[in-house]
């Protein structure tokens, strides 16, 4: 049966209002931050932690990979899409008043300087640091004759079985190369055709062979290793017979990644997705990453093969693909190099044998994950699954495990004869492929698998249980902040609740209805809910805010979210801070506003936190004259997720757990002077400045030491003073 995403009429939503300055900043010029810096500075932030001392080794090596891992996403989706407006004729300017030309022009100049220091990094700090440890990075021109005889009889057996030269002249057009895939462009001399000189063959290297090669070891000697790019140029010429090699260079090709989709034209969604990621592989060149040193004509043609500018291809002393290091982190069995292994808390295991459903209609059950167990949020739907008083689920998918419990929960539940429905997104970037396996499945099992409605990302993150209780249906929710995945629900921070609140529950039925219905107008008093009333509901606190200070009253704004970009948002925060509103804001990556400029944002002071754990949560607190609003849930303050996703903010309703988030876990992450930096106004990021005699203090281990985690010794913070530790018993619902 096919699958498609519905072709009902698009519901009512909130319009995206036209940018405009009003009020005090109306005579003002608003300040922009420029978004493709503002994450380049973020991920800067990142290389900072591979260079922190204070890291364990291994795990500086995890920052250096997760470098590469953010810069190849960047490039597929965010300079793609730069590239194609610069080739448009009449698109505007950025949000901060650049061209697209002038913007990746800058942009490029920012990445050459990354690139370059990751690589000093890797070759300054990290490797001298390994060699110290016993873990050694061999270049060939180290290698003894034992080591070069191993070198040969390795290529000789694993890895020349597999290798296909493919020459480029006039008999042979330029080969298909996929989307960052390992590449060894050789430069041939034919001894006897002295004209025929740097003859162009590509190599391309099967995913299939591992990146890193280890040598065998040796009884107390340290462990070897050998980068897979520079054993095949070391043994190139056992593959052109007759020829010189002249010269060998590994590289690498980034082509565009977005997914071009026609959701009303298209009768199967799930197949036109499909074609899509095969057609993916050969997407445009969007950048060539090559070893330093290649000649300046060869280099010139690939690019020209390429079809992408010289000036535009990034040189790099190697390694080649950082990312491969994390296979270095899984190979080599050194705990004393790495984080404390840990287990989360299940702060429901006191409550002994009661079902979930039991646990929650006693109390709401609010998680903060990786410091507490996502446990309990796979029980609720194993539980539903198992559960003969359950009549029905409901569940959204973005992204999860590839042998996710969740899912087999749902399969389960359905060959049951529950009800069972699935929205699951097919186009989660760089999930997709994944989640059309789920639906599959889900599919075959009779669940019914739908895609809400054209033009919107389902990206909320909500389960619903019926479950029939004497002559009544109750119904239980789990709202969360991240997504069904047990495996990232460990790395990442994120809030999870567990609640059977009724009108929260009406409001959610009515989210599912309006995706799997006919996309009628939906109304939601409780929850914000994009693309209908998140955007204006957001807008309104902020101003409700800006009032209470112009009249005295007291006015706060904590919010924490991955990304900050939309610009009425920006308007209103800057008119917010103009009356007189102190405001807060823990924002990971993007960040278009600009705090601390006087005039404008002196009352806006915005950092980010970059850690052992991924900041991922996003939380909105607002003082609303005393009486305090506490929001989670999936949006970012982007145009995206305010009009072209599906995302739902929650309230957090119990007075103890609102207390909770905004002292245990807001003001504490506002207190890190270790792993946080604030943003200056000219977009560079600085350490927080200290008090006189005032100790060192991360947010993240602390909450792992409250939550009775293993830490680092030496980096064990202090508890600040007249705050409790993290709570992990819920509090009794009112």
């Amino acid at each position: 049966m096919p699958v498609t995403r519905s072709k009902k009429r698009s519901p009512v939503v909130a319009q995206r209002p036209s940018p405009r300055a009003g009020g005090d900043l109306a005579s003002k010029k608003l300040v922009f931050g420029n978004r493709e810096q503002s994450w380049l500075a973020f991920n800067r932030r990142v290389l900072d932690q591979a260079r922190n001392a204070a890291n364990p080794l291994l795990e500086r090596v995890k920052f250096l990979a997760i470098v590469s891992s953010n810069l190849d996403e960047f490039f597929e989706i965010r300079i793609a899409g730069l590239m194609q407006q610069a080739d448009s004729e009449g698109v505007g300017l950025t949000l901060d008043g650049l061209t697209s030309r002038e913007t990746l022009r800058r942009t490029y100049k920012s990445v050459h300087e990354l690139v370059a220091d990751q690589s000093a990094c890797w070759h300054q700090e990290i490797v001298p640091l390994l060699a110290a440890t016993g873990i050694e990075f061999r270049q060939t021109t180290q290698l003894d004759a034992n080591e070069r005889t191993w070198v040969e009889g390795y290529f000789e057996k694993q890895v020349l079985p597999v290798l296909t030269p493919l020459a480029v002249d006039q008999m042979h057009p330029f080969p298909l190369l996929w989307n960052k895939t390992l590449n060894v462009l050789v430069s041939l001399d034919h001894p006897e055709t002295p004209a025929q000189e740097k003859l162009m063959v590509i190599l391309p290297v099967p995913r299939s062979l591992p990146r890193i090669v280890q040598f065998p070891a040796r009884k107390g000697g340290p462990l070897r290793h050998l980068f897979l790019s520079e054993m095949i140029k070391f043994c190139a010429e056992r593959l052109f017979p007759g020829y010189h090699v002249m010269d060998a260079h590994a590289f690498r090709v980034t082509r565009n990644s977005d997914l071009y989709v026609d959701e009303e034209e298209s009768e199967n969604l799930l197949k036109k997705i499909e074609e899509e990621l095969r057609n993916l592989r050969r997407g445009a060149a969007v950048r060539l990453e090559i070893e330093a040193g290649v000649d300046a004509g060869l280099l010139a043609s690939l690019c020209g093969h390429l079809a992408i500018a010289p000036e535009n291809a990034i040189a790099l002393q190697g390694p080649l693909n950082f990312v491969r290091l994390m296979s270095l982190y899984e190979m080599i069995d050194r705990p004393d190099l790495k984080y404390p292994p840990y287990a989360p808390v299940d702060p429901t295991a006191p409550l002994g044998q009661k079902k979930i459903f039991e646990r929650i209609r006693e109390r709401d059950i609010l998680l903060h994950h990786p410091y507490e167990s996502f446990t309990p949020v796979v029980e609720f739907v194993a539980q539903a699954a198992r559960d003969p008083d359950v009549l029905a689920i409901k569940q959204t998918f973005y992204r999860t495990s590839g042998d996710s419990p969740v899912v087999r929960a749902l399969i389960e539940a359905s060959l049951a004869g529950k009800q069972v429905t699935a929205l699951v997104e097919l186009m989660a970037r760089f999930d997709e492929a994944n989640n059309i396996k789920w639906a599959r499945e889900l599919e075959e099992a009779g669940v019914h698998v739908v895609y809400g409605f054209v033009g919107h990302k389902t990206h909320c993150k909500c389960c619903l249980v019926v479950r029939r209780e004497g002559d009544v249906l109750r119904r239980y929710l789990h709202l969360g902040t991240g997504n069904y995945n047990p495996k990232t629900a460990r790395l990442y921070t994120d809030l999870s609740l567990l609640t059977c609140r009724e009108h929260l529950a009406a409001e959610v039925a009515e989210l599912f209805n309006t995706l799997t219905g006919l996309g009628r107008t939906a109304e939601f008093h409780h929850l914000l809910v994009a693309p209908f009333n998140l955007h204006p509901r957001i807008q309104a606190m902020i101003a409700t805010e800006t009032a209470n200070a112009l009249a005295g009253k007291p006015a706060r704004i904590i919010a924490k979210m991955n990304k900050l970009v939309d610009p009425e948002t920006i308007e209103n925060l800057y008119a917010a801070s103009q009356a007189g509103v102190k405001i807060d804001l823990i924002v990971r990556a993007t960040c278009c506003l600009v705090p601390g400029v006087k005039g404008l944002s002196e009352n806006i002071r915005l950092r980010n936190i970059v850690g052992r754990f991924l900041e991922h949560a996003r939380i909105l607190c607002v003082e609303n004259g005393g009486q305090p609003l506490v929001y989670c849930g999936s949006a970012d303050w982007m145009p995206r997720n305010f009009f072209r996703r599906v995302e739902v903010l929650f309230p957090i309703e119990d007075p103890g757990q609102r207390q909770r988030i905004i002292e245990e876990l807001l003001k504490i992450e506002l207190r890190d002077n270790e792993d946080a930096c604030e943003l200056r106004p000219d977009g560079t990021y600085a350490a927080p400045a200290r008090a006189p005699g005032e100790e060192s203090f991360r947010a993240q281990k602390y909450f792992m030491v409250a939550a009775g985690l293993p830490a680092t010794p030496a980096m064990v913070p202090i508890a600040p003073a007249n705050v409790s530790p993290v709570v992990t018993t819920p509090t009794a619902t009112g």
